[in-house]
């Protein structure tokens, strides 16, 4: 009987440290399109996930990344998307990377901007209205990859710089950080390595670049 008491002691004072030490996990919820889901990379590649681990070695700790992503979405399906995801808000961070998908369908840059702007608000919702833990990601530069060598790359440059100008501007208005990666995707010629398989997508590597863009925004609160 004594030593069951003493083993139960152990127990319950191992249990008790365990959770006074165990520092809380924060959560992320992460929207957006192929480059958020992580097309043609490994789970543990895509840029959340990434982020995720990285913050861990600085003691900040996220949760498993909720993603609601899916590759082809355009501002329109992501908010289809969202409509039908069962969302447990709020989260302790929300970014939002899309639009790539109306600039190669050529779809209206001012309907984009409408329906950016409505995705925005309520990424800052399901933020808890808290701004500064809101974050966008540019569109990188489909236009430099080989999937798109025997295409008009200059016209594509153009229009990404117009959706990204757009992006950036509803960013200023509404106080939330622009996270501009685009330079980075458009190095790849020099960076093979840089690609994903597909030829279209980035990789894991570059994704890790994203990261370390991202990583100020965490460790400056």
């Amino acid at each position: 009987m004594k030593a069951f008491r003493r083993i139960t002691v152990f127990i319950s004072l191992f249990l008790f440290f365990s959770c006074k030490d165990k520092i809380p996990e924060q959560t992320f919820l992460a929207l957006g399109d192929s480059y958020t889901i992580g097309e043609s990379v490994d789970k543990d590649q895509r840029w959340p996930e990434q982020l995720t681990l990285d913050l861990a070695k600085k003691n900040i700790f996220l949760a498993p990344p909720t993603i609601i992503a899916k590759t082809g979405w355009t501002t329109a399906e992501l908010q289809e998307g969202i409509n039908q995801a069962p969302l447990d808000y709020p989260y302790d961070w929300v970014s939002l990377l899309i639009g790539v998908n109306n600039q190669y369908r050529g779809l209206p840059i001012e309907t984009f901007k409408e329906e950016f702007e409505n995705l925005l608000s309520q990424a800052i919702i399901f933020s808890g209205n808290k701004n500064a833990h809101v974050f966008v990601i540019s569109i990188p530069d489909w236009g430099v990859m080989p999937f798109a060598k025997s295409q008009n790359q200059e016209k594509i440059a153009t229009e990404i710089d117009d959706f990204n100008q757009a992006i950036y501007e509803i960013c200023v208005r509404n106080n939330i950080r622009f996270i501009d990666i685009t330079p980075i995707s458009r190095r790849v010629s020099n960076h093979p390595e840089w690609i994903a398989t597909d030829g279209l997508h980035p990789s894991g590597e570059q994704y890790a670049l994203w990261v370390k863009e991202l990583l100020p925004i965490f460790l400056t609160q």
